[in-house]
C-alpha cells in the first residue's frame, strides 16, 4: 500500500492544526495532571490525552506522546491548548516537596527500621 492512499496517515502538522509552536513553554518531563476546565471544540487527539488522565495520575508531557503516539513536539502543542482552556494543570517546580523534609522522613524512617 502506498502511502499516500492510506487514509489512517494524518502529518503531524494536521494533529497541530498547523501550527509549530506551544502557547505554552513545555519541557518533555513537565507533569501535568486535569484541572477541570472545558475546551470547545476539541479534536480527537485532545479527546484522547484527556482520556489518559481517566486511568492515570500526572504525567509527563513525553508519556503523553508514548501513550497517544504522536511525536513529542505535536504533543506540546495540543497539551498547551488543554493547559489554556484551563483541561490540564502544568506543575512547576514549586509544586514539588522540599527536598530537605524529605531527607529527614527518609532518617526517621531509617530509625525505625534500625
Amino acid at each position: 500500500m502506498n502511502r499516500r492512499s492510506d487514509p489512517g496517515l494524518v502529518r503531524p502538522y494536521v494533529k497541530a492544526g498547523g501550527r509549530l509552536h506551544a502557547s505554552q513553554r513545555l519541557e518533555l518531563i513537565a507533569l501535568v495532571v486535569p484541572g477541570g476546565g472545558t475546551m470547545p471544540a476539541p479534536g480527537p487527539e485532545h479527546g484522547q490525552i484527556m482520556a489518559l488522565f481517566g486511568t492515570q495520575g500526572a504525567m509527563s508531557v513525553a508519556e503523553v506522546a508514548a501513550y497517544i503516539g504522536v511525536p513529542p513536539s505535536v504533543t506540546r502543542i495540543l497539551v498547551s491548548d488543554l493547559i489554556d482552556h484551563g483541561c490540564l494543570v502544568v506543575h512547576t517546580a514549586a509544586d514539588r516537596p522540599d527536598t530537605t523534609v524529605l531527607k529527614e522522613v527518609l532518617r526517621g524512617l531509617h530509625k525505625l527500621v534500625a
